[in-house]
């Protein structure tokens, strides 16, 4: 998060031109009401300086340690400070229904979990699945999803949620925000850091408990952060859930992308519902008002079956993003100019049949995530197997380099996690 401070008995300040001013609030707090000093002997202003090149990870554990430490530690002014200086790229771990358990924040630097609260509780929902978690800013967001109402019947046929919640840093507790206009599950979005806005397109009702079935749709809509509404937007060529969305672009030349996903759905031998996976992308011209352009097929017939998961890798010199796709144990990068996945590279370690990967970017490296359980099947003497503490097994990517390492941590979740249904996001605090 960031932050900035205020001066203690001196009003002297650490000139910078990166910085962002003083927070009056927090040196008014600190210096006229509460008379408090950051850190005895130091002016505040360069004390904050010193606090916000602390890991984001070790932040909540430090706000006990003095009056000054807690307020500053949830004042905008340490936001500020780390945006503009030592702001890290974290990954964000939602394991299951955000409500039942705990999302955690890695900070792959420090190689620390550092827990969430749970989203306030409806008593009249559970098995939250298929939502979208998205940074915007300092702000995390969780937005729609599947899950099962009580109140609907029949009982056990899920419903989409059009459910908005937005993570405040500062009070550490989510805010309900206005809803979609039409509720959605596994749909794509997408963040428009310039000009706090969130575009939704596409998506249905389908929930993991489910392999097929549910609805589908092509509706579109754009939230704005300031007005907290939603507005309606042209709607995708036809019907798509099950897709992803990523900005490619710069200022008014942006371009909102949605990929893969399916639409219609046929049997086999008439009984089992089986998806017809599309094999194309549709793009947003987001400066000509929102139309919608088609593009051809992106891999032939009997290549795959659908596409894999994708990250976007944005270029630091502003140049067009990187897009890559994890497919089974392979990494392919997009070539817009033949409109074709490359492969790229193989995962080095590869995973079992009763396991699966999680796949994001951090910090401009491939992240390629296995949750190892705690079990140790070697021999021993007395032919005991041996519990081991859970870890988290990540094979790093370098795209420029073309080399891969491997980092271990331990886990926080014990339980196993299923990256086919955990939702992961970075945010960068």
């Amino acid at each position: 998060m960031s932050s900035s401070s205020s001066s203690s008995s001196s009003t002297s300040s650490v000139s910078s031109s990166s910085s962002p001013p003083i927070d009056e609030t927090l040196a008014l707090t600190l210096t006229l009401t509460l008379n408090l000093t950051l850190i005895p002997g130091l002016p505040n202003d360069v004390s904050a300086l010193i606090l916000s090149m602390i890991p984001y990870s070790c932040l909540a554990r430090l706000k006990s340690i003095s009056k000054s430490w807690k307020l500053f530690l949830s004042s905008k002014t340490l936001i500020s400070l780390r945006q503009n200086n030592h702001q890290s790229q974290l990954l964000c771990l939602f394991p299951q229904d955000p409500a039942i358990a705990n999302p955690f924040l890695f900070d792959p630097k420090t190689l620390a979990w550092c827990p969430l609260p749970p989203l306030p509780i409806n008593p009249y929902v559970y098995g939250l699945c298929n939502f979208t978690s998205i940074s915007l800013g300092p702000n995390l967001y969780v937005l729609g999803g599947s899950l099962f109402d009580t109140r609907s019947f029949p009982l056990d046929r899920p419903s989409p949620s059009s459910s908005v919640f937005r993570f405040n840093f500062l009070t550490y507790s989510w805010e309900l925000l206005s809803p979609m206009l039409s509720p959605r599950g596994s749909f794509a979005c997408v963040a428009l850091p310039n000009s706090d806005q969130i575009i939704v397109a596409g998506g249905g009702s389908r929930h993991t408990m489910f392999g097929a079935a549910g609805s589908r749709m092509s509706s579109v809509e754009r939230y704005d952060v300031e007005k907290d509404e939603w507005v309606s937007l042209d709607g995708l060529p036809r019907f798509r859930a099950g897709c992803v969305g990523f900005l490619i672009g710069n200022g008014e030349e942006k371009e909102f992308w949605v990929m893969g996903g399916y639409g219609e759905s046929r049997t086999v031998s008439g009984v089992f519902p089986v998806d017809e996976y599309y094999r194309d992308a549709v793009v947003m011209e987001l400066k000509k008002g929102g139309k919608w352009r088609e593009l051809g097929d992106m891999w032939e017939a009997g290549e795959r079956m659908r596409l894999g998961k994708i990250v976007v890798v944005d270029d630091e010199v502003g140049g067009a993003p990187a897009i890559f796709m994890l497919d089974g144990s392979e990494i392919f990068r997009y070539c817009m100019t033949s409109n074709r996945w490359l492969k790229e590279s193989c995962v080095p370690r590869k995973a079992s049949q009763d396991m699966s990967f999680g796949f994001v970017v951090l910090d401009g490296e491939l992240y390629v995530i296995t949750h190892m359980t705690g079990i140790d099947l070697t021999e021993t003497r007395r032919s005991r197997q041996h519990k081991r503490a859970a870890t988290m097994f990540m094979q790093i990517y370098h795209p420029k380099k073309k080399t891969w390492r491997t980092l271990v941590t331990r886990s926080p979740f014990h339980y196993p996690i299923d990256f086919k249904t955990a939702v992961t996001s970075t945010i960068c605090l």
